[in-house]
């Protein structure tokens, strides 16, 4: 851009003059020792690059330069003329007009040494011009050209691909907004700073720019404030050599980033793209009428009030969910291969329909509609309660918990709790718990005892599948039933005796 101070939108990457790969600076073509270039004319510096070379022997070349290029030449196209300097003068100023970033005159096999008039024009136009010594070809030049541009290209793409996934990180850590703009300005080396839609600045990271520079840089978010459908998603301008970039944040709502850098690195526009499409994801949730609602109701909930007062805020809008008013199903996963992490809770809450998801330890824990009947979700086994209201969640989760355990034993992929009307519902539920609470009291004391002699009944007496259920040995378990058997003084090899704990387990 040039550094007028006028901010323009950034134009789409099809319009651009060069191709989209990062330039080669003209000093690290000249290192190569292979090569033996001289630079012996024009301006030189990291700021001279090239984006590809051309060989052309024409007398006017301008038609056939796109620009940015390093054209090579023997000079064969020289006349054999008394004035010499008129003929390069008008030669290097028509490589200059159409955009070209150097010239290389090769020593053999038409000259000897470049002319002197050729230096003196490169010098007056400000065109590098560069010696190819004999044993270098031009084709030899071309190839380091593109070598040193696939070398750029990587370290490029390595740098994006680091700063995505660090992006990524910061978006997931307990203060998501700030830590994006940290990393943000960490990565691009310059100013992050989120504005709100009336231009306030929220949150900001980075070194501060100078005071010009800050004003110039909430000017130019303007430009891409919403007004309108011809509104820009991003702008940049150059002030006092700071390279100043604003992007509109996807909520609509007027929220924009702002970056003031002092240079501009390949790669650059890339990543700060990534920063702020987290930024509209971290800003669209907070401010979105979902989102707000589910904070909402962690608060309240914080605050003392009870699951049946903030059900109707995690109401997904998508009118009745095929169940009661806040009726939600509970389910427990755990994946097949390795610890689950953050991003793959979130999947798994995305594929079931639900963003309430909480990753504990080995197992992710979805509360979703209920009217949504989950299927298997390849590379989980998930276990699934029944619908249930606000109070009865705490019941569906250990539901949910038990149905995942009987999953992992059975190598199912995904087990329902049964909800059918069983002969237990003959018994009034307060007499059926006076009852298990009598029967087992033994066990009281030694919770292990109870939940391995459920699993163990829940799975037909098979040892091996309630040890897998359990996390445990399958020696334990014998142990175990054993030792509840003592406890209970009960034949458990006696099926009424087995159904009889069977429906005190039910209803403890």
């Amino acid at each position: 851009m040039a550094e007028t101070g006028t901010p323009i939108a950034d134009a789409p990457a099809s319009n651009a003059p060069v191709p989209p790969t990062p330039p080669v600076p003209l000093s690290a073509l000249l290192a190569r020792d292979d090569l033996a270039l001289r630079q012996i004319a024009g301006p030189a510096g990291p700021d001279v690059v090239i984006h590809w070379a051309h060989t052309s022997e024409m007398a006017d070349p301008f038609p056939y330069l796109l620009g940015g290029e390093l054209l090579l030449t023997a000079g064969v196209q020289i006349p054999d003329a008394s004035a010499p300097g008129a003929f390069f003068d008008a030669y290097v100023a028509r490589i200059v007009a159409a955009g070209g970033a150097a010239l290389g005159f090769g020593l053999a096999p038409v000259h000897d040494t470049v002319p002197g008039a050729l230096v003196t024009a490169c010098d007056t136009h400000g065109l590098p011009l560069l010696e190819v010594p004999p044993q270098t070809t031009f084709s030899g030049v071309a190839r380091a050209v593109w070598q040193l541009m696939a070398q750029a290209r990587l370290a490029e793409l390595r740098r994006v691909t680091e700063a995505q996934q660090s992006l990524a990180s910061a978006a997931a850590r307990p203060d998501p907004v700030p830590s994006v703009l940290r990393r943000l300005a960490q990565r691009l080396t310059g100013h992050a700073v989120l504005y709100g839609p009336d231009g306030t600045e929220i949150a900001a990271a980075g070194r501060e720019p100078a005071p010009a520079v800050g004003k110039a840089l909430r000017r130019l978010t303007e430009v891409v404030r919403p007004a309108g459908p011809a509104t820009p998603a991003s702008a940049a301008d150059t002030v006092d050599g700071t390279r100043l970039s604003a992007y509109a944040l996807g909520s609509g709502e007027g929220f924009v980033l702002g970056i003031a850098a002092g240079r501009r690195a390949g790669g650059d526009h890339t990543i700060a793209s990534v920063g702020a499409v987290l930024l509209s994801l971290l800003i669209g949730e907070h401010h979105s009428g979902t989102g707000a609602a589910r904070s909402s109701a962690l608060v309240r909930l914080l605050l003392g009030a009870s699951p049946q007062e903030v059900a109707p805020l995690l109401e997904d809008g998508d009118g009745d969910d095929g169940g009661g008013a806040g009726d939600r199903i509970v389910v427990h996963a755990r994946p097949e291969r390795r610890a689950p992490d953050p991003v793959a809770a979130s999947a798994l809450g995305a594929a079931l329909g639900s963003p309430l998801v909480d990753l504990d330890g080995e197992v992710v824990r979805v509360l979703a509609p209920a009217g949504r009947e989950p299927a298997p979700v390849p590379g989980w086994t998930l276990g699934v309660s029944a619908p249930a209201g606000p109070g009865g969640w705490p019941a569906a989760d250990v539901q949910a918990a038990r149905a995942l355990a009987r999953a992992r034993a059975t190598r199912a992929p995904l087990v329902r709790h049964g909800a059918r009307p069983a002969l237990s519902e003959l018994v009034p539920e307060a007499e059926a718990r006076a009852h298990a609470r009598t029967l087992l009291a033994p066990l009281a004391p030694r919770p292990a005892l109870v939940e391995t002699l459920r699993t163990w009944l829940s799975l037909h007496g098979s040892w091996d599948r309630t040890a897998v259920a359990l996390g445990v040995h399958r020696n334990t378990v014998r142990q175990r039933v054993a030792r509840s058997a003592q406890l209970l003084d009960a034949d458990l090899d006696d099926p009424d005796v087995r159904m009889e704990l069977w429906f005190a387990l039910r209803h403890s």
